[in-house]
């Protein structure tokens, strides 16, 4: 792909140059914005609707009736002025963090008795002034986005206003060139998009075999020709005939504890880190971008030893773990957290480690779920897990294959998820260059 013929100075420093037959003007000038005024409350006046609302936009490019919406209710003039037709386009206005202000999505297709909803901001081109696809692939392009993060403002919560929305600054080709571009990015980021889906779709069939491998070693054994019999536990089946089970309770040093009830702003790399629910990946890593710290005089009742392991007690990540190992330095736990300590005479940390990350685990955690009204395993139900238990001997025998198998399944699955990250870079840069008008791609639709 080549650059355009001819450009000139745009005037705008993260701009630079722009194609000599190109414009730029405010958003105001081109479309109308208004913030979703929804109210949570209905009134008996109020008409049945279905809400566009934040995660729906965050999670799809395309708004359209595939799409499960939820119900509610509207006054008049706000269905009027927030029904979603074809061509707008919805940002999302207010974020945990700046990075995720003016997400948009694209409506391709006008739909009946849907209306932009909480936290977002509904924009309806000027017929004539922008296209609708054009202008959602300008809202998703580096540059143009900068100026909403810059706009964004809030300590725990971000939000732009509908000044800053308004007065944001596009390019702006003509008319019938933004189609043109629209469309070759239409056709491009599909093929992206496809790529990246398999890509996942791999990361998820690797992950399935990776636990039957993981499941098979602590249930089963390594040895395919030994005895079995029935655990007595659906969700572990036939284990090895020669193990024992035990109740978590009974293989560790002491009773299960819950982590400090403390919110921290602390980046004190001197104090203990502070280990909190968000601070593990699926992996069981720590991510280094979300540290905090907790006084050690607070921390000191917390800290964590080596082989110790924590279990996620409720929430979207409820039954998730993390195994404290080869840490520098010292480490506290937070209190949507429960410390279980192995007793390394009776059960490696290793081997237990190992057996969270198994099917038989999950199906335990699911059956949890079953009987509960909620998503949630204290203490209570995580001490009454069963575990088999083969004697310490085997215990090592297997965490030192498993060690072996799961790093190479682990390599492939990081490996596969950096080409995703490379992907998604790629997309966002093409974006940014063909909007901006850094590549000419008039031909290449013609073509």
């Amino acid at each position: 792909m080549k650059p355009y013929p001819k450009y000139k100075d745009s005037g705008v420093e993260w701009i630079g140059r722009m194609p000599d037959h190109w414009k730029m003007a405010k958003l105001k000038r081109l479309a109308k914005v208004k913030l979703s005024n929804i109210d949570k409350k209905s009134n008996e006046e109020d008409l049945p609707v279905e809400l566009c609302n934040y995660v729906d936009v965050y999670y799809n490019d395309r708004i359209t009736s595939d799409i499960e919406f939820m119900k509610a209710t509207a006054r008049k003039d706000q269905v009027d002025s927030l029904s979603l037709k074809r061509g707008d386009v919805i940002i999302t206005k207010d974020s945990e963090t700046a990075d995720d202000i003016a997400v948009p999505a694209y409506v391709p297709s006008s739909l009946l008795g849907v209306v932009c909803g909480y936290h977002l901001a509904h924009i309806r081109p000027y017929e004539g002034y922008i296209n609708g696809n054009y202008l959602f692939r300008a809202f998703g392009s580096h540059g143009i986005r900068d100026q909403f993060e810059i706009s964004a403002n809030g300590v725990t919560r971000f939000g732009i206003g509908k000044y800053a929305i308004d007065n944001s600054m596009f390019l702006l080709p003509p008319t019938q060139e933004q189609v043109i571009i629209a469309t070759y990015l239409d056709h491009k980021t599909a093929q992206i998009d496809d790529l990246i889906a398999k890509k996942r779709r791999l990361i998820e069939l690797l992950t399935e075999e990776r636990a039957a491998v993981i499941n098979q070693a602590v249930t089963k054994g390594l040895d395919p020709s030994v005895k079995m019999k029935d655990s007595g536990l659906e969700w572990i089946g036939e284990m090895t005939e020669g193990w024992g089970k035990m109740r978590l309770k009974w293989v560790v040093k002491e009773k299960l504890k819950y982590g400090a009830n403390e919110y921290s702003e602390l980046i004190d790399p001197n104090f203990p880190r502070y280990i909190r629910i968000t601070d593990f990946d699926e992996d069981g890593l720590l991510r280094e971008d979300t540290f905090k710290s907790l006084e050690p005089n607070i921390a000191k009742d917390y800290l964590l030893d080596e082989g110790d392991i924590l279990f996620a007690r409720s929430g979207a990540t409820v039954g998730k773990t993390f195994q404290f190992k080869n840490y520098e330095g010292k480490a506290c736990f937070a209190g949507y957290l429960i410390k279980v300590t192995p007793n390394e005479t009776v059960i490696n940390s290793d081997f237990l480690y190992f057996y969270t990350k198994s099917i038989a685990y999950e199906n335990w955690k699911n059956s949890i779920f079953i009987q509960a009204t909620i998503q949630n395993i204290g203490a209570d139900k995580y001490q009454n897990l069963e575990v088999p238990l083969p004697a310490i001997e085997e215990q090592s025998k297997i965490i030192n294959y498993l060690n072996q198998i799961i790093s190479r399944f682990d390599q492939t699955i990081a490996k596969t998820k950096k080409q995703i990250e490379l992907l998604q870079e790629y997309r966002t840069t093409l974006i940014s260059e063909v909007v901006t008008g850094k590549i000419d791609v008039r031909e290449e639709v013609a073509a």
